[in-house]
């Protein structure tokens, strides 16, 4: 920073003072690094919500008749999902319309308010400031058009019965009406969102008798219009007064029938060459299996899987050999069809580190066109060998046997194996396909060794359940892997 001295002295005209500040101004210009303009360095990051300061009419309020309600903060908001997220108890008919602007959010009211009647607003997510996006959780605001605030209350858990996982998109439901059709017809009287673990809070209800439902809306309706939703029912209605019983709601989603979809045809031109060999493929009969690379895993089941419906199947006119090309004993496998008679399985005892060979006549098949095999065709099979297969036992201390649990391992929400447990509350294979899984227990009440789905209308039953085990297990080959659980 250069530094200039300017001597006092007296100048013998009124200039002076000019000169002395033209001086000054110069110096300041002309320093290199002197004054250098730093824009202000931002302080820590906000993560403070919004924080309400006013709201009219006030919190609890009684004999409220208006139709309107204004919530100041001392931020500004962040308007995006205030309209989804904003649940209403009781359910009007038109939903309310919601406005935010700058520090204030308006709420008003198109539907008719019910006298001596208590109303709950449950903003969910949807308060948050517009800069850094914290949100205000488990806001919410109450009034009553009548003397009083209605205080019954009803808490409970909802999982997902096939997996005992949590799908915080549900929506739980309380309805005046209990005839089932209730839940397609008309919508909801109380409403309540399911948190990241499954729990559910009705607050400020009005004390009575209730049909207790839980569903996926995606669509916004309260409605089941889809048995393809998620979706729980309580076997009875649930008195709500001073001292309520949790409840505990199991969400399912029944199979749904699926159109078959068209197929398209390629537009792309051939050559002459290419629609001779597709001619020439057309006149014989294909199959394909599920080998990979003529290897077999010994866990799975051998699959003849055909491009066309078979009218003819005849399992006599196909040699099952092993690797010196003599006949394995047919008492000691079968083959069975699907029901589209275009996937055949063969069952047998596969050991592990062996060759054997399928040898199909040419007259072993025919399908719905009198397709056929052109010659004998011979399919080779090699089992995987004991070493790429891991050691498995798995024990749960505190297992109910009565219930007959299944152990599931799951990969990608696929339930890839499923075993059912011994009289030892423990699950042991010898050979196990080596990879990362999910644990789950079935409780296989029908022992058909799978998960069953519920049913509302009509039966009413509900669906089977399943619990999760959050500790994941890694199998690795040539290893023995076990693992103790306490549920």
């Amino acid at each position: 920073m250069q530094i200039f001295i300017v001597h006092s002295m007296k100048l013998k005209n009124g200039w002076s003072f000019f000169i002395f500040l033209f001086i000054v101004l110069i110096a300041m210009l002309a320093g290199p690094g002197c004054a250098n303009i730093v824009p202000p360095l931002g302080g820590p990051r906000d993560t403070l919500p919004p924080r309400l300061l006013t709201v009219i009419p006030r919190d609890s309020a009684v004999h409220v008749t208006g139709n309107k309600i204004v919530f100041n903060f001392d931020e500004y908001l962040d308007p995006k999902d205030i309209r989804t997220e904003l649940l209403v108890s009781p359910v009007p008919k038109i939903d309310p319309i919601v406005e935010a602007h700058l520090r204030t959010l308006t709420v008003r009211i198109k539907d008719t308010l019910e006298p001596n009647t208590t109303y709950f607003f449950d903003f969910g997510k949807a308060v948050r400031d517009v800069n850094e996006g914290n949100v205000l959780r488990n806001f919410s605001y109450v009034f009553s058009t009548g003397n009083h605030i209605d205080e019954g209350e009803l808490t409970g858990t909802v999982m997902v019965a096939s997996t005992g996982k949590v799908d915080t998109t549900i929506v739980v439901m309380l309805h005046v009406h209990f005839d089932d059709s209730a839940v397609v017809k008309n919508r909801p009287r109380y409403l309540a969102r399911v948190d990241s673990t499954g729990r559910f809070h009705f607050r400020y209800v009005q004390p009575g008798s209730y049909a207790l439902y839980a569903m996926k809306d995606d669509g916004g309706s309260h409605k089941y219009l889809s048995k393809g939703q998620l979706f729980a029912f309580a076997d009875s209605p649930v008195v709500i007064g001073q001292h309520t019983t949790a409840q505990s709601l199991y969400a399912f989603a029944e199979a749904e029938t699926k159109l078959p979809s068209k197929s398209t045809q390629s537009t792309v031109p051939r050559s002459a060459a290419a629609r001779a060999a597709e001619k020439e493929r057309e006149k014989r009969l294909q199959f394909q299996t599920n080998l990979s690379n003529n290897e077999f895993d010994v866990l799975d089941t051998f699959h003849l899987i055909f491009s066309n419906a078979l009218q003819v199947f005849d399992s006599t006119r196909i040699r099952f050999t092993n690797e010196n090309f003599l006949d394995i004993d047919p008492k000691t496998y079968r083959f069975e069809r699907d029901t589209t008679n275009k996937k055949f399985s063969l069952f047998y005892n596969w050991p592990t580190g062996t060759k054997f060979y399928l040898i199909a006549g040419r007259d072993f098949a025919k399908d719905s066109a009198g397709r056929m095999l052109l010659k004998t065709d011979t399919v080779k099979i090699q089992t995987k060998k004991d070493i790429e297969y891991g050691e498995v036992r798995i024990r749960v201390l505190n297992l109910d046997l009565t219930g007959k649990p299944v152990l599931e391992f799951v990969q990608s929400d696929v339930v890839k194996f499923a075993y059912p447990f011994n009289t030892r509350k423990e699950v042991r294979r010898r050979l196990f396909t080596p990879g990362d899984y999910e644990l789950r227990i079935l409780y296989d009440t029908n022992g058909n060794g799978k998960w069953d789905p519920g049913e509302f209308f009509d039966k009413r039953h509900q669906p089977e359940r399943v619990t999760w085990i959050r500790k994941k297990l890694t199998v690795k080959a040539n290893w023995d892997n076990d693992l103790d659980i306490t549920l």
